[in-house]
């Protein structure tokens, strides 16, 4: 039987058959050459902290995290490599491809040392030292009989999704509790720098101020800005699990947020920059019912 196409009927299956046989899109952003050296790696969240030299065209040399497109570099890769890849931003992302990783046996350990193993809830909090905004000395203990939220920072950080975040995930926290009056009188906030050579209590006035939004008119009574001298820091930190670790005038560092108990016992600890503050609230709220208050 002899049938005759229209036409516009073979045309049309010429156009689906080639579309059908094109390569996807590439994803829209724009692309850069990135080069660096690999600082730690984090598997869980498919991230690589790379030091890296300057982006032509897009940021100066700094130490951040990426997020990596392919999770298998994450394998091979380790603290000292140096990598080659292609960095792509969008309005609303960024990663790399095309990664290249070129490892280095007997290289230098710079990098970020092995996380401490973090307490568990239930572990007694020690009385750690700090001096405040205000350069008056406080320690731990003073907190208890309220719930204490506390999360590390340093004023100098360039990397929003870190301790500005913690930062902002704090004002928050803050402004809710504001609207329960019982609530907010049984909480504490506090941030504590571990970069003390440069924020100094008149520096983390300043910072704090702004954070919270109140200016000259903050007194500091809910939320301190505190830190310390560099030995009692680096023991604070190792014992909540934070790493830190000087790079090019900044920091390489881990996330942690802790919750203690009015008891100055370790409720839960919140690592990395996931958290949000109504998982907080209602952990703060929990605890408080918990305990009777």
């Amino acid at each position: 039987m002899k049938r005759n196409w229209p036409g516009p009927f073979i045309v049309l299956l010429i156009c689906l058959f080639s579309a059908s046989c094109q390569p996807a899109p590439e994803p829209q952003g724009r692309r850069y050459e990135l080069k660096g050296t690999v600082v730690s790696v984090d598997k869980a969240r498919q991230t690589a902290t790379i030091s890296h030299e300057e982006v032509k065209g897009y940021m100066d040399a700094m130490t951040m995290p990426f997020r990596l497109k392919d999770a298998w570099p994450l394998d091979v890769m380790k603290p000292g490599d140096e990598v080659q890849a292609t960095l792509v931003v969008t309005d609303t992302s960024g990663w790399l491809e095309e990664v290249v990783v070129v490892q280095k046996n007997a290289a230098p350990q710079t990098g970020t040392p092995e996380s401490p193993a973090p307490p568990r809830p239930g572990d007694a909090v020690p009385d750690f030292r700090l001096v405040n905004q205000d350069g008056k000395a406080v320690g731990l203990k003073k907190y208890q009989g309220k719930a204490l939220l506390l999360t590390f920072i340093y004023t100098r950080c360039p990397v929003p999704e870190y301790c500005t975040l913690m930062s902002t995930n704090f004002a928050g926290v803050e402004r809710e509790l504001e609207k329960d009056p019982d609530l907010y009188a049984r909480t504490h906030l506090l941030s504590v720098s571990f970069d003390p050579a440069h924020d100094t209590p008149k520096v983390l006035r300043s910072y704090g101020a702004a954070t919270t939004g109140n200016y000259d008119r903050e007194t500091f009574a809910h939320w301190e800005f505190a830190t310390g001298t560099d030995e009692e820091v680096k023991k604070m930190a190792q014992f909540f699990g934070l790493t830190y670790v000087p790079e090019k005038g900044e920091f390489v560092h881990s996330l942690q947020t802790a919750l203690v108990a009015p008891d100055g016992k370790l409720f839960k600890l919140y690592s990395g920059n996931e958290w949000k503050p109504a998982d907080v609230l209602a952990d703060v709220r929990a605890l408080l019912k918990r305990d009777g208050q």
